[in-house]
């Protein structure tokens, strides 16, 4: 990857937690990703941002031609503006004084070279060679990557003005992928949420996802993948097209914000450890056949070029012994830094109500919910703005949502055409089904309360940005935010710096010495899991060879992270809790399974 200026990067967070954060910190030279998802929201901003910074603004109508792809390349080209001119803003500031030029280098990581050749320059005496230094340091400051985000399963088709399907082209994800395609930007895109073969095939049409006459990629290519299998799969895939995976992002299936993927009882340690051993492959794999495409479209390729791509992780870290346990201990390249940043004001747009809710946020209000539309579980915080909307409406006899967007319909259960399950429409009929079928009971109330419990995530994710921007009044937006349970130990607003340091082990620890280790909390999400899955699987046969298969990657897991409660601690990581989880949870998670194998012994016919 181009960006090595810091040792981390803010991943993506909701639709609209992210949405402008490259704007606020990318000429301080820290990476984070976009969610272009929602071009509406996008081109709300766009008005917005383009007023503050005295650009031209051109309305994109809602059914212009290939409007969704006009809007998310208008709303990348004007971010990418507005950072260069920030950029070079900076960089025309004086050294020697308290501004954003020092904060630049004051920011990076300690063992960045450049900040190195900073220090040199403050102790240098005025004169020529200073001049020559702070000059050497001015052109090599750059600002910190702007990437972008598509989940390849909302892939919707896009209708015209009279309700016509447009053709595959224009689906959701490809037209933002298209967007992207054809900004100016020179960055990232990052795929998560599975599989699009056909999306991945797209690509193929745009040659800034190849090299150029240099050799370089303008529009990279990052993949979140679950697990090694998954990253060789679609790698392979990728590589017969030409295609080249800058990086392959790991995320802890539970211990994460957003929507939860969770493995099928594969601890992180475990999944880090798979890479680390086999991670040559992932370039000696995939290099012979992407230059054989090459060669195939007479493209030139680098000679004696070795790619390597980058393995970075991300989910629930929150502190520097932990980072150094993943970049020392599994040799990742750099961590991903997402829910404590929705405590920096600086750093991401969060209105002022939802923000104080996370700041008293604890274990129970942060919790693994039903609320997504797509059917995957959904981190969520309790009592937020949009829960309360929802049953509002529900108390006053309309329940759901009247589904502005659309991006996340999927269900034919009452209707030809697909809506969404949050949607009013989908509420009032699975209501009536659930009022006219099931007797008064616990039952019952169970399936109310599942219905009841999808969230308009397509419009409430984004509320939060426009509150805090002043678009939108607090009273007809209900936000929605999506923090990872690492969240609970930050509570209150914290400073760029502070977090920065943080991360990178300077300055005061922010948290609490109690808080436990990642992998401990990891340990007990998949335990609290397995037993969720057992509930709503015990009498269904067909799904009792996963949920055994579950329970020896969880033992396998346990066994391996002996391993790491017994080495040397890293400063400030509390591998104590992690021996605890261990002890506490393996008991846990033994009772469960002992406890499923009675059950489903005794339920087979003598």
């Amino acid at each position: 990857m181009a960006d090595t200026i810091h040792n981390f990067h803010i991943p993506v967070m909701g639709t609209g937690h992210s949405i402008d954060t490259p704007i606020r910190l990318a000429h301080l030279g820290i990476t984070s990703v976009i969610s272009i998802i929602d071009d509406v929201l996008l081109e709300r901003l766009r008005k917005f941002y383009t007023a503050e910074y005295n650009l031209p603004f051109d309305r994109i109508p809602h059914r212009e031609e290939d409007g969704r792809a006009k809007r998310i390349t208008a709303y990348l080209d004007m971010v990418h503006d507005i950072v260069e001119m920030k950029m070079e803003r900076v960089k025309a500031l004086p050294f020697f004084e308290k501004n954003e030029k020092s904060r630049y280098f004051e920011l990076l990581p300690d063992t960045s070279s450049l900040k190195s050749k900073y220090h040199e320059l403050l102790e240098t005496k005025p004169g020529e060679l200073r001049d020559k230094i702070a000059s050497e340091l001015s052109k090599l400051m750059r600002p910190g990557g702007i990437d972008v985000n598509i989940m390849v399963k909302v892939d919707r088709i896009d209708m015209d003005k009279h309700g016509n399907p447009l053709g595959e082209g224009f689906s959701d994800a490809k037209s933002a992928l298209r967007g992207f395609a054809k900004s100016k930007l020179d960055s990232a895109m990052v795929f998560s949420a599975g599989i699009n073969q056909s999306l991945y095939g797209y690509m193929t049409k745009y040659q800034d996802f190849y090299r150029n006459h240099e050799g370089e990629i303008k529009k990279k290519i990052i993949l979140k993948v679950s697990d090694f299998r998954s990253a060789m799969i679609q790698g392979r895939y990728m590589a017969k097209k030409g295609l080249e995976i800058s990086e392959f992002r790991i995320e802890s299936g539970l211990n994460c914000g957003g929507h939860a993927f969770a493995s099928p009882g594969h601890l992180l340690p475990i999944l880090l450890q798979d890479f680390k051993d086999k991670r040559n492959e992932l370039g000696t794999q995939f290099q012979p056949i992407i230059k054989r495409f090459y060669d195939k479209m007479g493209w030139d390729y680098p000679e004696n070029l070795e790619h390597h791509p980058e393995i970075t992780v991300q989910g629930g870290i929150g502190n520097h012994g932990e980072v150094q346990r993943l970049e020392k201990d599994f040799g990742m390249d750099r961590t991903g830094w997402a829910s404590p940043f929705l405590l920096v004001p600086e750093a991401t747009p969060i209105d002022t109500p939802t923000r104080m809710q996370l700041m008293n946020s604890t274990d129970d209000s942060l919790y693994l919910s039903g609320a997504s539309p797509l059917g995957v579980p959904f981190n969520n915080l309790k009592n937020s703005g949009s829960e309360q909307w929802s049953m509002a409406r529900y108390h006053k006899g309309k329940p759901g949502s009247p589904c502005p967007k659309g991006f996340l319909v999927s269900n034919t259960e009452f209707t030809e055409k697909p809506i969404c399950t949050a949607s009013t429409e989908y509420m009032t009929q699975k209501l009536a089904q659930i009022e006219a079928e099931i007797s008064p009971g616990e039952e019952k109330e169970y399936a109310i309360n599942k219905v009841l419990a999808k969230a308009c995530l397509c419009e409430h994710l984004g509320s939060g940005v426009l509150i805090s921007l002043g678009i939108a009044p607090v009273e007809r937006s209900p936000q929605a935010i999506c923090p990872g349970p690492n969240l609970s130990w930050f509570n209150r607003n914290y400073s760029l710096e502070e977090m920065v340091d943080q991360i990178y082990g300077r300055g005061k620890e922010l948290l609490s010495s109690d808080r436990p280790h990642m992998f401990a909390k990891e340990i007990q999400l998949y335990v609290d899991h397995f037993r969720s899955l057992i509930h709503e699987a015990i009498d269904t046969p067909k799904s009792h060879p996963s949920l055994h298969k579950f329970y020896d990657n969880m033992t396998k897991g346990f066994e391996y992270c002996k391993s790491i409660a017994k080495s040397v601690a890293y400063p400030g990581e509390n591998l104590p809790s992690l021996s605890e989880a261990i002890d506490k949870q393996g008991k846990r998670l033994e009772e469960i399974y002992e406890n499923f194998k009675a059950r489903i012994t005794s339920d087979v016919p003598a």
